[in-house]
């Protein structure tokens, strides 16, 4: 056995459990990682974020996706663009994106 050796626990039974699955399942779990982990922490610098104390990082959190979703839903494929195209007119851009204007 070596530590690099992948290893996964599953409730799927042995039928169920296939490798050809067990690999759809891993690669599935790392879409989300790079759709939104990836994005919060290179465009948010989430990882190097300063919030640290009480309900500041949970608050934090949701509200990046936020700004993730609604960027990705006005068609910006990338959100640290999109992010500096909503900057350039920061009272009426954001609430546009999100429809409030």
């Amino acid at each position: 056995m070596q530590p690099t050796d992948p290893y996964a626990i599953t409730d799927l039974t042995s039928q169920q459990a296939s490798p050809q699955r067990l690999g759809r399942l891993a690669r599935s779990q790392w879409t989300i990682e790079n759709r939104l982990h990836f994005v919060r922490d290179t465009t948010f610098g989430e990882d190097a974020s300063k919030i640290r104390t009480r309900h500041g990082p949970g608050n934090m959190a949701p509200l990046r996706n936020l700004a993730i979703n609604a960027l990705r839903a006005a068609g910006h494929r990338n959100i640290a663009a999109g992010l500096r195209h909503a900057s350039y007119d920061p009272f009426n851009r954001p609430l546009d994106l999100l429809n409030i204007s």
